[in-house]
């Protein structure tokens, strides 16, 4: 893929996300990426002679350790693409972008379609039948 092609995902990925891309390095294949309060990492893309995967990495002692389960990810089976890499670091930085994990949102919203019902006037007062009435 072209490193256009990957800066203009980022671009895309960074519509929906407090995220800014702030550096492009072609000769590197690197996307870098900056929000606020701090919060900055960068992307090493797939390129012809030396990367088969991204990479990503963080400047900021504070943001290395939520990137550790990204970089995991990567490595895992399977070829990723450059926006399932941004939005697992996007997930992960949820708790320094101080947002709400996207699991909780999902419950949330789920809860908010189930109305409670009120049990009806004849439910309580129910009565045994059958051979053994006491």
């Amino acid at each position: 893929m072209e490193f256009q092609q990957f800066v203009d995902i980022a671009d895309k990925w960074c519509y929906n996300t407090p995220f800014e891309l702030i550096a492009t390095e072609e000769a590197e294949s690197r996307l870098d990426f900056y929000a606020d309060p701090g919060v900055s990492f960068y992307v090493l893309c797939p390129d012809s002679d030396f990367r088969d995967n991204f990479h990503v990495w963080s400047e900021s002692e504070d943001c290395l350790p939520f990137l550790q389960l990204v970089q995991e990810y990567i490595l895992s089976c399977g070829k990723k693409t450059l926006s399932e890499v941004l939005e697992k670091v996007f997930k992960s930085f949820k708790p320094l972008l101080g947002l709400p994990d996207v699991d909780d949102d999902a419950f949330e919203d789920y809860n908010a379609d189930v109305e409670e019902e009120e049990p009806e006037a004849d439910s309580q007062h129910m009565s045994l039948q059958g051979p053994y009435n006491l």
